[in-house]
């Protein structure tokens, strides 16, 4: 698996819409690493001139029977332009079964993530309530199924996802 500074590149190209950029296409994104915190990487990334604040993270431990994964990454982004705010989002290294959803639980609070492509999202509605629990949560699990059917479990921990947020938060102007 890349290295999260790495991704940070490939997960510029995915935010900015354009899933298939190669890395140092979307590295013209300017991307800059503001910390790392235990699990959690906090980024700021202009977009054509607009601020994006995003922390991802890698899973702790990924299972499933495949063969072949590509990388796996959990999101929140802020996009202030466009008054976008907590956006969850999993990125799960393959292609979603289509019209599957993604089960996602917070040590023991659950919810349903829609898929489309090699990423899943929470409704608008939720995704504060996800980030909440995440905040005081010690562990996030994943659980999605592949288009080849193969079922797959993430584990995230949630260890400095906090102190992520209020780093991005702080970057992007916005308030708890």
């Amino acid at each position: 698996m890349r290295s999260l500074k790495t991704a940070a590149c490939v997960l510029a190209g995915v935010l900015a819409g354009g899933a298939g950029l190669a890395p140092h296409e979307a590295g013209a994104q300017q991307i800059s690493t503001l910390g790392v915190y235990n699990n959690w990487t906090a980024f700021l990334m202009m977009e054509n001139n607009q601020k994006v604040c995003y922390i991802a993270s890698s899973p702790t431990k990924d299972e499933g029977n495949y063969t072949r994964r590509g990388d796996i990454y959990a999101l929140v982004t802020h996009r202030p332009a466009d008054k976008q705010y907590y956006v969850v989002t999993i990125y799960a290294g393959y292609a979603y079964r289509p019209g599957s959803p993604v089960q996602l639980s917070v040590d023991q609070t659950g919810f349903e993530l829609f898929t489309e492509g090699e990423s899943a999202w929470a409704p608008n509605d939720m995704d504060k309530r996800i980030v909440q629990a995440m905040r005081k949560g010690n562990a996030m699990v994943v659980r999605g199924t592949s288009s080849r059917g193969t079922a797959t479990k993430d584990t995230y921990s949630l260890r400095g996802v906090s102190a992520a947020l209020s780093k991005i938060n702080e970057a992007c102007g916005v308030s708890n």
